[in-house]
């Protein structure tokens, strides 16, 4: 013989209640055959709706047996009773229970999504269910839309959706006019003569009538249990050729209604959406300003040391700055500078003297530096030409007064707007030069205000110095070398040459590290700043989340109610995190665009220089905070007791 469809066997159900307990339930033994019709009566505070709960899942006994189908539900997880809610039991509420942000048809579509059933059949199922119970107009309607008789409908035709065997009923029609009472009552009937168990809770003495059997409970136990002489539905009539054929799961469809519902629950409270994302979209677009801001700056560095002379090192006499016996030391000569540019690591060299003396142009004079370079010079320090022409190598060998001055001395000399300096003849000192160009002004580190003429370095030597000697050698390192390995075997050059360690090197990528270096760590500092206010940002995230929680307990109670698994919930909680997060992320990164291109508009000197993988980090770091900062209140969304959710307002 088979088990009956429901047995309970000293079921007790007790309640904390001060520093004991109270019994709702008290031993109460009671079978229930598939395709019966059985109401269960008594008055408020009996126990009826406790024992409802306990058969539809919702609830667990404090002690007793519980077997459906002669499986023991007590030995059942938590999703293993999901998928008896889901598989067998359909539930119709009193306040009927449905999410406001759904139409009729979305409710109704509720537990098959969690089924698994596909898009398509789940919609059909669920239009031929409305269709059937005279909502065929209404599907597209908002429970706020539709009278109490006509939500009523509604839910009846989302506990059928999957199926269900089992229909349990918590007072289905005291919500409802008597009209509307009577319709719900007449489907409930139609729904077990087609063999579904259906099981109903009321007061109404009438509406128990209706039913096959009814069961009196008075103080948490059953005291009567009668037949009125109806006939009962055969047995698994109920199960139909589409509830066989539909199960198996589809994850990915559930994902996607998930990421749907997630979508449709931030929509739903936009202010509230827009105040969460308010602390990562901060938080993003500072992290992103930050490494444009680092970077453009680390590039701005380094372009003017670059004005100095990219990767160069410059050999000067004597043991360093500030040496008195440098003077006379007389060793380093063109013939070094000659020798130099030959080797494979140089790009370029070039020899250099200086000296100091008065510019003169009509009725103007100034003080000047004069500096005697080769035609590398130019090209080694990285000097870009404003007007005019440089001198080349016939220059050096002609000892030619051709100068290039600087934008300092054709400011100071030829001041008059529109005077062309080109061609004209200065006095250097006593030496008359024409000059031929205009460097524009250097930029960075070693810029300074006096003027600067340059000459080729024979004419200097013979015409100012009276000596061959050098005041340095310049030496462009070629950029597949680095200055450290061309520093050391320069200098290992030299001292063969001279037979002594009789100079020093100055070599600008120390300058370049330094900077380079203190712009990474200002860059690190600032986004750790950033960064902050991202971890600031998901806290908000986290708070808002648990508040959303808090503030849809009845919704989460539904969702369980109708099959939903706590992985189901967990992972729509989740989503709504991540979107949060992800959205602000963009709306982040798009600010941060703004604030480049307000500076880039007002003329700021530092350019915001972005890159794809501080784009990348952001949306990286936004999905991070939500999965981590989401996390504890979809947890403790997916923990929620259904029962206790299911009673909140």
């Amino acid at each position: 013989m088979a088990p009956p469809l429901i047995r309970l066997s000293r079921l007790r159900r007790e309640f904390p209640s001060g520093d004991g307990s109270i019994a709702v339930l008290s031993d109460v033994d009671l079978e229930i055959e598939a395709g019966e019709f059985v109401a269960i009566v008594g008055a408020s505070g009996s126990g009826k709706s406790t024992l409802m709960n306990i058969l539809g899942c919702l609830d667990r006994p404090t002690t007793g047996d519980y077997w459906f189908r002669g499986r023991s539900v007590a030995a059942l997880d938590a999703d293993e009773q999901a998928e008896l809610r889901r598989e067998h039991f359909g539930f119709i509420f009193q306040r009927y229970c449905l999410l406001a942000e759904l139409d009729a048809r979305g409710n109704v579509e509720m537990p098959a999504v969690y089924a698994g059933l596909s898009r398509p059949r789940r919609r059909d199922r669920a239009d031929r269910l409305l269709a059937r119970l005279g909502m065929a107009d209404r599907a597209h309607h908002r429970p706020s839309q539709l009278s109490g008789g006509q939500q009523q409908r509604v839910s009846i035709a989302r506990a059928l959706i999957n199926g269900a065997e089992v229909i349990l009923a918590d007072e289905p029609t005291g919500a409802l006019d008597r009209r509307s009472g009577q319709e719900v009552l007449k489907i409930l009937e139609e729904l077990n003569a087609e063999g579904r168990t259906v099981i109903l809770v009321t007061h109404d003495p009438a509406v128990a009538n209706r039913a096959h059997r009814i069961i009196e409970i008075s103080e948490g136990r059953a005291v009567a249990d009668r037949t009125n002489g109806r006939a009962r539905a055969p047995a698994g009539a109920a199960e139909s050729a589409w509830q066989k054929a539909r199960r198996g799961p589809a994850p990915f469809e559930r994902f996607a209604e998930s990421l749907r519902m997630a979508a449709l629950a931030l929509t739903s409270h936009r202010l509230r959406t827009l105040l969460t994302m308010l602390g990562i979209v901060i938080g993003v677009a500072s992290v992103v300003s930050m490494v444009a801001l680092g970077e453009g700056s680390r590039r701005k560095v380094l372009s003017n040391i670059s004005a100095l002379g990219t990767n160069t090192l410059e050999f000067f006499p004597g043991k360093g700055f500030g040496d008195t016996r440098a003077a006379k030391i007389k060793t380093l000569v063109l013939a070094d500078a000659k020798a130099l540019a030959r080797e494979d690591y140089v790009a370029g060299a070039t020899p250099t003297v200086s000296t100091s003396s008065t510019l003169r142009f009509g009725s103007v004079e100034a003080a000047a530096q004069v500096n005697g370079v080769g035609a590398d010079y130019f090209a080694v320090k990285g000097t870009v030409l404003k007007t005019g022409r440089l001198f080349d190598r016939n220059a050096e060998r002609t000892f030619s007064q051709e100068a290039v001055i600087d934008e300092n001395a054709e400011r100071t000399l030829f001041g008059v707007p529109g005077s062309d300096p080109i061609g004209k003849v200065i006095l250097v000192g006593k030496v008359p030069c024409v000059v031929i160009g205009v460097t524009q002004k250097q930029q960075g580190f070693g810029a300074s205000g006096n003027l600067a003429v340059y000459l080729p370095y024979s004419s200097v030597q013979a015409r100012f110095l009276g000596e061959t000697s050098l005041r340095s050698v310049v030496v462009r390192v070629a950029d597949t070398v680095s200055n450290d390995l061309a520093e050391q075997a320069a200098t290992v050059f030299l001292e063969r040459r001279h037979g002594a360690r009789d100079f020093f090197v100055f070599n600008t990528s120390d300058i370049r590290i330094a900077i380079t270096s203190s712009t990474e760590v200002m860059t690190a500092l600032i986004a750790a700043i950033a960064v902050i206010s991202l971890i600031v940002g998901g806290i908000g995230v986290m708070n808002i989340m648990l508040v959303s929680v808090s503030e849809r307990v009845q919704e989460i109670g539904v969702r369980i109610a109708v099959g939903a698994r706590r992985s189901d919930i967990m992972q729509q909680f989740l989503i709504e995190a991540v979107l949060v997060c992800l959205i602000g992320g963009g709306l982040g990164v798009l600010c941060a665009l703004a604030v480049g291109l307000a500076f880039h508009t007002f003329g700021s000197s530092f350019a915001f220089v972005y890159s794809p993988a501080s784009f990348v980090l952001a949306f990286a770091c936004a999905t991070l905070i939500g999965v981590a900062f989401g996390w504890l209140p979809a947890r403790g969304a997916a923990r929620l007791d259904p029962v206790e959710a299911l009673a909140r307002e």
